[in-house]
């Protein structure tokens, strides 16, 4: 797996919308909160676009956007605007190859995760499932301190949670494979496509906002009839925020079911999704974990 070079204080982040447009703020406001981070900032084109309300941009000003990012040696990581929808829709418009062959760090998370998907099977890149850029006002000192650790890290990496959120075990055992997933509602809709997400001997991380319980229950059977969750070694559940028609101990009995149903060593409260304070995740590296000691660890 391709691991791009580590960000540091002066390299140039560029900003994209491959989703949906910027719908608090402005743009010229998130680059100057990323400036002061002491990082130089270049703004794709489709962060100032809105198409059919709910897009940033057409499908070709997306992709372009994307693969000119890639392609610009002025660029050394690549950070997306916003999540919402719309990733997916570009699957098909992007060349490949202009990431394969030019690895830079890519950070995002949500609907990011149809791009996570095929930049990590299709371009054999490792990813960052971390913070957006339209969220820069609200990154805090523990957020910041894991993506920059996530991004940066030669060895070895162990994840912790913020130290008053526990992770818990569902399932008992150890496990170890590259991390692949993100978001649920994301995972499930690449089944059956040229782009679904191979889990055969991987680390499998899932995380979900504000759906039903019946709408998770339906989304994790999918994947278990997918067999996506029998091929995987282990299972890390991230942030389940907001979900709707449900207390967190329903959740916790879903997933919980869920994991017995294949038995596969589970960790649970991973603050990694639609959560402050963040974290952020390599996807692509190699993933311990164990579920005793409530552990995960990457290596390199």
């Amino acid at each position: 797996m391709n691991v791009a070079k580590t960000l540091n204080i002066g390299d140039t982040i560029g900003i994209i919308a491959p989703s949906g447009p910027l719908k608090e703020g402005s743009v010229e406001q998130i680059k100057k909160g990323i400036e002061e981070y002491g990082y130089r900032v270049k703004i794709g084109k489709s962060c100032y676009l809105q198409y059919k309300e709910y897009l940033a941009g057409d499908d070709k000003t997306r992709a372009d956007d994307i693969e000119k990012m890639f392609k610009d040696n002025e660029v050394d990581a690549i950070m997306c605007l916003r999540g919402g929808y719309g990733a997916s829709r570009l699957l098909d418009n992007i060349d490949y190859r202009a990431i394969f062959e030019n690895p830079k760090i890519f950070i995002g998370f949500s609907d990011i995760t149809a791009l996570h998907i095929v930049f990590n099977q299709i371009c054999n890149l490792s990813t960052y499932h971390g913070i957006m850029a339209s969220t820069v006002d609200k990154w805090d000192s523990f957020t910041y301190t894991s993506l920059m650790d996530s991004l940066n890290f030669t060895n070895e990496l162990f994840v912790k949670n913020p130290i008053k959120e526990k992770m818990y075990s569902i399932y008992p055992g150890t496990a170890e494979g590259v991390l692949v997933g993100g978001n649920l509602s994301l995972i499930v809709s690449t089944l059956g496509t040229n782009y679904e997400i191979n889990t055969k001997n991987k680390i499998l991380f899932i995380e979900e906002t504000g759906e039903d319980i019946y709408k998770l229950d339906r989304m994790l059977t999918h994947l278990y009839h997918a067999d996506k969750l029998k091929h995987c070694r282990g299972i890390i559940y991230g942030d389940f925020n907001d979900c709707k028609g449900s207390n967190e101990d329903e959740i916790i009995e879903l997933l919980k079911e869920t994991s017995e149903r294949v038995k596969k060593p589970s960790l649970y409260n991973l603050q990694s999704g639609h959560c402050i304070p963040m974290v952020t995740l390599p996807l692509g590296a190699y993933c311990q974990m164990d579920t005793n000691d409530q552990i995960i660890k990457f290596i390199r």
